[in-house]
């Protein structure tokens, strides 16, 4: 399972380049007029990229759309993020409806020919190295500089953002953001100092196949952990046999290896939707005795958490405050 989850295929590149030659250059005529200017050299997924100093009409894409929005980027342009919706503040979700849709959730959704009629002057590409792989790379820089930088993990969103922001000639907001992330993350740290001290805790994860009968463990740095780390949470164990991407803070063992993973647990969290509502991947654990049975469910020391699919510092905020509300009865016990 990559960070774009299976619904990105094996050669979704293909499928979408349909552009004519004639496309083709009208739109290397435009990249060539946006680029005039000052430049600078920046360093991306995809190499050493001549991106203009101070962008004025930027495109972007995956994991690019919600830091680039939260940063105040000078965006034309974005991918659709659906993932996301849930997690944007209102000003933020009125200006991601509002921004031209370029490309869909996945790679073969890629329109070319729209982001072209954006005129961009920089396209920030946020999605894993093999995702960007399947998108036809060339003919993107036949229209504008492109910066490619996403994650190889979850937790690299911090990283991952700040360099977007970087690109986009954004980190004035992107830095007053971030700060108010890490002043509310050190509140919560001491708030939960002793309560979380030697707690050994697991995590079921939203990405377990029902239909094959495995469940997500997560560990940490992972999508339902990282954001907890940063409070002091400490997930035990690691994945056995570690893998690319999140498969090396994550794994996905068949429900009668429950007991196994999770006995050692002192308490144990879940991945819930926005809204509070358990994914069916997670329910599928929660109604097997093999859950009711584990000590730290006898002893309710169970906690859902919400937001796990934060990428940026704004809606991270949103975590912080769901990691707290989940995590208050652990100050009584």
């Amino acid at each position: 399972m990559s960070l774009l989850r299976s619904r990105l295929t094996q050669g979704a590149a293909a499928a979408a380049v349909l552009a004519l030659t004639v496309g083709l250059s009208a739109c290397g005529a435009a990249g060539e007029e946006q680029t005039e200017g000052p430049t600078r050299q920046f360093t991306a997924d995809n190499g050493t990229v001549e991106i203009p100093q101070n962008p004025k009409r930027v495109v972007a894409t995956g994991y690019a759309v919600p830091s680039l929005i939260e940063a105040d980027a000078p965006l034309v342009g974005v991918s659709s993020w659906e993932r996301g919706e849930p997690m944007m503040s209102d000003e933020d979700l009125t200006t991601y409806k509002e921004l031209p849709q370029v490309a869909g959730e996945t790679a073969a959704e890629t329109n070319y020919d729209a982001i072209a009629e954006q005129n961009p002057d920089l396209i920030v590409i946020g999605v894993p190295k093999p995702i960007f792989a399947e998108i036809d790379a060339e003919r993107l820089e036949s229209i504008a500089p492109v910066v490619a930088v996403g994650p190889d993990v979850p937790s690299a969103w911090r990283e991952v953002s700040r360099k977007q922001a970087d690109a986009a000639g954004a980190l004035e907001r992107f830095d007053e953001v971030k700060s108010e992330y890490d002043a509310k993350a050190e509140k919560l740290k001491n708030k939960y100092a002793d309560a979380l001290s030697g707690l050994k805790l697991a995590h079921v994860g939203g990405y377990g196949e029902v239909e094959n009968g495995n469940f997500q463990r997560e560990f940490d740095g992972s999508w339902g952990t990282n954001i907890a780390g940063d409070i002091g949470a400490k997930y035990y164990g690691e994945v056995e046999e570690k893998g690319k991407g999140s498969r090396a803070v994550s794994e996905y063992p068949s429900l009668e290896e429950l007991p196994s993973a999770m006995r050692e647990a002192d308490a144990i969290t879940y991945t819930v939707n926005a809204d509070g509502s358990v994914p069916q991947s997670v329910e599928y654990v929660m109604d097997s005795n093999l859950w009711k049975n584990l000590p730290a469910v006898k002893k309710d020391m169970t906690f859902p958490i919400k937001y796990t699919e934060a990428a940026t510092y704004g809606q991270a905020q949103q975590t912080l405050d769901a990691l707290d509300e989940t995590f208050a009865p652990l100050l009584n016990k």
